[in-house]
Formats: structure tokens, sequence, C-alpha cells
């Protein structure tokens, strides 16, 4: 079997099955109408896209606080599930397999956003650097985040389980719990966001806890091979940082190793298109190399990845399945464009966020 033909093998991801080994990888879009449902353009934009092994949603908040950017869509309302409910079924019509991307964003957040809960929420009391969008799509600096109480966690527990209940009733194949890019397991996870003295800070063993708990209360809805978690080691993405990631994230992943998850998705450092530009960084780790052999079940890679660097990482055994981002956007039929060799159509980056159809389910197939 050559490199090029790995890439349209099937493959299970725990017991969810995919068709090829390419993802289309989580992407905010920042279209939900009022009320955090899901745009009615969404169901034809995925559907779009069901020729990807799995369709991992757009980041969804579990709760009103964990909302972090204008026009993002939720799952724990009614109208929010039975708006995904059509988009998962639009899905499974045309073949194809789509997790939901569970999501609280923390501190990266405005109080604008959630204005009845008043501040975000975060693992300490330590404003992010930088500005972001309230709900009027203008900029604001970063407020000093309220530190949660473990009465606080024990409600986002909750919430997670709710959520989880919701995606479960929207039919979803599964879900993907989203502990990367600085959102709020995140910070919990990494000492430059966590500085608290109780169980949940200090130690790596305590930093780790929540996202622990986490899993434990989703798998109570989910089997834990219908679960996927994200992570970013090295990301720097929404001023994250730790002192010693290779220690934290190969602790985390030997934790993790126990739970038999559908899948790991790691987000390569050397890609930071997540914080609005394509600047690549030859000089980052690798993380596929570091921390791939310590994961004893599936893997997902990303970030930055052509059709050649995903057919020789799959080839290299480094993952077993490649997630494509902005390649997804301007290309729905990007598994056939991949198998013909046909010319990718360029995306624009002013539509990524918000608007209509522009940029959105307008894009070419062949």
């Amino acid at each position: 079997m050559t490199s090029k033909e790995v890439m349209f093998t099937p493959v299970n991801l725990g017991s969810i099955q995919l068709k090829n080994r390419l993802v289309m990888a989580p992407l905010t879009r920042m279209r939900a109408i009022d009320g955090e449902v899901p745009n009615p353009l969404t169901k034809t934009y995925y559907a779009q896209r069901a020729s990807a092994g799995l369709i991992i949603t757009e980041a969804t908040q579990i709760s009103p606080l964990g909302m972090g950017y204008p026009a993002t869509p939720g799952i724990y309302s009614a109208p929010q599930t039975a708006a995904w409910k059509e988009i998962v079924e639009a899905v499974h019509a045309k073949g194809g397999s789509i997790v939901a991307q569970l999501w609280h964003v923390g501190r990266i957040s405005h109080s604008s956003l959630h204005p009845e809960q008043g501040l975000p929420e975060a693992p300490s009391a330590i404003a992010a650097s930088g500005q972001t969008y309230g709900a009027d799509w203008q900029l604001h600096d970063y407020e000093t985040p309220r530190a949660m109480s473990t009465e606080d966690i024990a409600r986002l527990l909750k919430q997670f389980e709710f959520a989880a209940q919701n995606a479960k009733t929207a039919g979803f194949d599964g879900i993907e719990i989203h502990a990367a890019n600085g959102y709020l397991l995140d910070q919990f996870l990494q000492d430059g966001t966590n500085q608290r003295t109780d169980q949940y800070g200090g130690s790596i063993e305590n930093r780790i806890r929540l996202l622990d708990e986490v899993i434990e209360t989703v798998s109570t809805v989910f089997p834990s091979d219908q679960i996927g978690v994200r992570l970013s080691p090295y990301g720097t993405f929404n001023d994250i940082e730790d002192s010693d990631p290779i220690a934290l994230f190969t602790t985390l992943i030997n934790k993790l190793n126990g739970y038999k998850l559908a899948y790991v998705h790691m987000i390569e450092p050397r890609s930071t298109s997540s914080g609005g530009n394509d600047q690549v960084y030859e000089d980052a780790p690798i993380t596929s190399e570091l921390f791939r052999a310590a994961y004893q079940g599936k893997f997902i890679t990303a970030g930055g990845y052509d059709q050649a660097m995903g057919e020789q990482v799959l080839e290299e055994g480094l993952a077993d399945a490649v997630a494509y981002g902005r390649l997804y956007i301007s290309n729905p039929d990007l598994v056939e464009r991949f198998k013909k060799n046909a010319p990718l159509s360029p995306y624009n980056r002013a539509t990524f966020y918000g608007g209509n159809e522009a940029g959105y389910t307008d894009y070419p197939t062949l």
C-alpha cells in the first residue's frame, strides 16, 4: 500500500467507524442565530463535508458562561439540541460520522456575552493579556476572571453531563472534550493560568484532576470509546503556558491511557493559525513525535498539514488520522480532491468568522 492509499483506508476510533483518515477539524465560524442556536445554513455546511472520515463540530459551549465569542452555538438548550439533531441527521444521510466538541472558554470571554452570569470564570483570578470580542463585536480588554470555587466546579461537571446528554439526544456519534487552545480545561492543566492551592492546583496530578473528572462524568452518558480529548501541548494561543509541558502532558497521556478513549487529538504547535494568522513555526517541537509513543490508543494530529505531510505522518505511524481545518473551509470535497490530486480552492480568511453563506456554503465542489 502506498502512503497515498493509507489516507483513504477505513479506521475505527474506538467504536466510531471512519471510512477514511481525513478528519474535519473543529472550526469556529461565529454564525449562530438568536439563543446561540446553530444557523439553518449550518446543516448544509456540514452535510457538504460529509465525505470526511469524521467531522468534529465547531467548538460548542456547554453553558452561557462557557461562551467566549459572539454568535457561537451552544448545546445546553432544547432549541440548540433540536438544531444539532437536524445537522447530525443530514451528515448521517450522506454516510458521514460527526462528533460534538464540548467547550467552555473560561477566562477567554467577556461579561457582555453573559451579562446575567457576570465575569468569566477560571481556575485563578489571572487576566489574559490582549483583547477579545464582546457581544457588540468590538474588541475589549480581557477582564480579570472570577476564580472558581469547588461548588463552581461541581456545577461545571453537571453542565458537561447535561451537554453530553444533549449531544446523545441529537444523535452524535460521540463527543470531543475541548481541553486545548488556552480554554478552561487547558487553563486548569497549565501552571501559567492555574495557581490554585486546593486539590485542583499545584502538582501535575492536581492540575489534571478536573479533566479527569470531566471524562468520568461524560462517560456516564457516552461509553469511553465514543469520547475524544483535544490537547495542545506547547500551544501559546490565548496566553497559555506551562513551566514543564513534557512532564505535564506525559503524565496526562499516561492517565488517559486508562480510559480506552475513542482518540486523543493533538494540535501541532508549529501552526498558530488559531491565533488569526497563517504563521508556521518550523522549529517548534513536534508533538506527534514527542507524545504519540506514550499514548496507547488512536491518535489524531492537526495543525498546518497539507496532503503530502498528512500522508507521511500516517505512513510513519505517528497518527491514525489527520485533521484539516482551513482546507476544509474552502474545499467541502477535500477527500475527492486529494484522491484525484485536483487543485484546491483557496480560502478567504475575511469570511471565516460571522456573515452568511459567503465563504461558508458557497465554495465549489469538483
